[in-house]
């Protein structure tokens, strides 16, 4: 009888751990805990084997070390919006400085980050404030303080608002298209590359919850996007850049963060917005690119959203005008209308010879002098 009970209770206890073994959820835990040490063990590698490099290369005076994630693959500068943001940044203030893509968080947990003369100061909005203090740049030293004001509310509503949703598309509703976007080679690249895209998937979502946005549906999370992005495009308007003819950091900010709807994330909500109905949007996006960034390439294609609109109002996507017109003389400036010169206008017709797409060459801006298209940083990969 014992005998009996006591193989009764064996075979319970086998077969209990047998459910357990075949269950979806013991797989699952087992696979992230497992992937999640490796992820660590690999980090934690990369960043000893290049400590002691590190520490002879960043001990050069006066330079500026900007320490970011690597580049993706398909030519954007950066997935990172505040990346693009202060890289974009530093070029517009022409200072030259070194690229880091180690990975390395700031003491603070943040990135993208910077070195000057050891000392370390990360979050754009400092990095910036450091930036004038230290060297003396100002990117809004011709605005107005009412101008300074508007500009510091639309940088908290696209810092603080739009980012999530354009982030909630990147690493959560299109999670599979961003992670082939991820720059890593080996044997085990793509396993690396699945690990790191669900655990920063993983992260927004957690992030996002305790933001509040997170809370909301998909359809409510794009219609905040898509009123945020709205409100980007009324504010620009026909304009050159968001404060008037004159550059200033908000451009920075605003280029970052729509340059992911621009470019990373194809065939999405955002996209066609942008390359649709909120088309000055696109061309803002361009003007950045073609001034900056001279040495980011892009195909005539990115420039055209050939899919259906889901936009509310039900319009179709227009394409985008002619990237080959270009006019040596300001479009816009930011007086008043009774100061204009005879025949010109702030209302640009499909029929009008000028384009919105100002090459800023010669154009005799206020930025002209301060911002040398010929001295741009070199970009180190």
């Amino acid at each position: 009888m014992n005998v009996f009970f006591h193989f009764r209770s064996c075979s319970r206890d086998y077969g209990g751990i047998m459910s357990v073994l075949g269950s979806d959820s013991w797989w699952k835990k087992t696979l992230y805990i497992t992937g999640g040490a490796l992820l660590a063990a690999a980090a934690y590698l990369l960043h000893e084997l290049l400590a002691i490099r590190k520490e002879q290369e960043l001990d050069s005076k006066d330079a500026i070390i900007l320490h970011q994630f690597s580049r993706p693959k398909n030519g954007v500068p950066s997935l990172s919006p505040f990346c693009l943001k202060i890289e974009t940044y530093l070029r517009m203030a022409d200072l030259p400085y070194q690229n880091y893509f180690d990975g390395r968080l700031s003491p603070q947990g943040k990135m993208p980050w910077i070195e000057y003369n050891h000392e370390q100061v990360s979050g754009s909005e400092f990095i910036v404030d450091f930036l004038e203090e230290k060297l003396g740049v100002n990117l809004n030293k011709n605005l107005t303080p009412q101008e300074i004001a508007v500009s510091r509310a639309v940088t908290k509503m696209v810092e603080e608002h739009l980012y999530w949703t354009i982030a909630y598309c990147q690493w959560v509703d299109n999670l599979e298209e961003t992670q082939k976007l991820l720059a890593m080679s080996g044997p085990l690249s793509d396993t690396l590359k699945w690990m790191l895209s669900h655990l920063n998937g993983g992260i927004v979502r957690r992030e996002m919850y305790g933001h509040g946005i997170g809370r909301f549906s998909k359809e409510e999370v794009y219609t905040l996007m898509e009123k945020d992005m709205r409100t980007l495009a009324t504010l620009l308007g026909d304009k050159k850049y968001f404060m008037g003819s004159k550059i200033s950091t908000l451009d920075a900010t605003v280029f970052g963060h729509l340059a992911q709807a621009m470019w990373t994330l194809p065939g999405t909500r955002p996209e066609q917005l942008i390359k649709g109905e909120l088309i000055n949007l696109a061309m803002f996006c361009e003007r950045m690119r073609r001034r900056f960034w001279p040495e980011w390439f892009v195909e005539v294609e990115d420039f055209y959203y050939d899919g259906d609109s889901e936009s509310s109002s039900g319009g179709t996507p227009t394409g985008l005008l002619d990237f080959g017109l270009f006019s040596r003389t300001d479009t816009l400036d930011d007086s008043d209308g009774s100061s204009h010169s005879a025949g010109r206008t702030h209302t640009h017709s499909p029929d009008s010879d000028r384009s919105l797409f100002d090459s800023d060459v010669g154009t005799g801006s206020d930025n002209d002098a301060q911002f040398k298209e010929e001295s741009m940083p070199d970009l180190e990969v």
